[in-house]
Order: C-alpha cells, then sequence, then structure tokens
C-alpha cells in the first residue's frame, strides 16, 4: 500500500482541495477521514442542516458516502502510482440501516490488507479482481448505525 497517498489523505487542506474539487457533495456534507493507515479507515458524517433528511435524522445518501469513502481511501491507496496502473470500480454496495442516525456517525473500515492483497493479485494476473469489504458506522454511544458490504473490482491496464 501507498504510503504517499496516505500522507496526502493526512494533510488536512491537501484533502479538504481534493473533496471539494472531487467529491464535492461528500465535502458539503461534512464527511472527513479521520484516520487512514494502511489496514484501516476511519470516516465521519455529521448529523447537520446539509446531511439531514425530514425524519431528522442523517440522509441516507450520506451515510453511504461515508461508508464508501472508508473504503475507497484503503483502494485508492492500494492502486496508487503501481505499475501497471490499477484501475477500480464499485461493483455492489449493500448497506443495513439499523438504527436511526441523530448525531455525528463514526465509520471505520478494517480491510486495508485484503483490499491490498486483492490489487496485487490484478496485478499479477491482468484480470479483474473483486473484494466484498466492510464498513461499520457507529454513533457516539458506539451503537451500531449501518453496516455495509462494497464490493470493489480491480484491474490491471494494459501497458
Amino acid at each position: 500500500m501507498n504510503n504517499k497517498f496516505l500522507e496526502m489523505v493526512r494533510h488536512p487542506f491537501k484533502m479538504h482541495l481534493f473533496m471539494l474539487s472531487k467529491l464535492p457533495s461528500a465535502y458539503f456534507s461534512g464527511v472527513r477521514v479521520q484516520y487512514a493507515d494502511q489496514e484501516k479507515c476511519v470516516v465521519t458524517v455529521p448529523y447537520k442542516w446539509f446531511s439531514t433528511n425530514p425524519f431528522r435524522s442523517t440522509y441516507f445518501a450520506c451515510l453511504s458516502m461515508a461508508a464508501e469513502m472508508s473504503t475507497g481511501v484503503l483502494s485508492m491507496a492500494a492502486v496508487y502510482g503501481q505499475q501497471p496502473a490499477v484501475s477500480m470500480l464499485v461493483l455492489k454496495i449493500e448497506g443495513n440501516f439499523l438504527k436511526k442516525a441523530t448525531s455525528t456517525t463514526t465509520f471505520t473500515c478494517e480491510d486495508g490488507s485484503r483490499i491490498d492483497q486483492m490489487t496485487r493479485e490484478a496485478m499479477a494476473s491482468g484480470k479483474s479482481c473483486s473484494v466484498t469489504v466492510r464498513s461499520v458506522g457507529r454513533d457516539k454511544e458506539n451503537n451500531i448505525i449501518a453496516d455495509f458490504a462494497i464490493t470493489w473490482s480491480f484491474k490491471a491496464r494494459p501497458a
């Protein structure tokens, strides 16, 4: 996994600029990376005006963005700077919403090694490889708000 990419993610100004230019809806919803290393990524989404629904909870799309970002940061770190380049794509996303989100929700994905292994497999084989990873969202009291299974596909691009 590429430490250079993770350094960029950890740099507040660079990450804010990246999100504003490439993921404006996540940026304005308040989705933020709190922690990222080679194995784990933690992303939060606040309960605020821009992220709420008419039922006084966080809109499911904002929860989905945060869950996907927790897995996406690990995926991008795995493919960043690889030769040959590796493309990545979400194939499937499944979400279970267990409790109303009425405060900041923190999503954690701890599948970095599985993602890294799959990108290496894709590079070695030249074929498309996929992996399903998990991101769990919890509130401040550690109650599970939502549980996501996100399937990523990786494929080495022709040189």
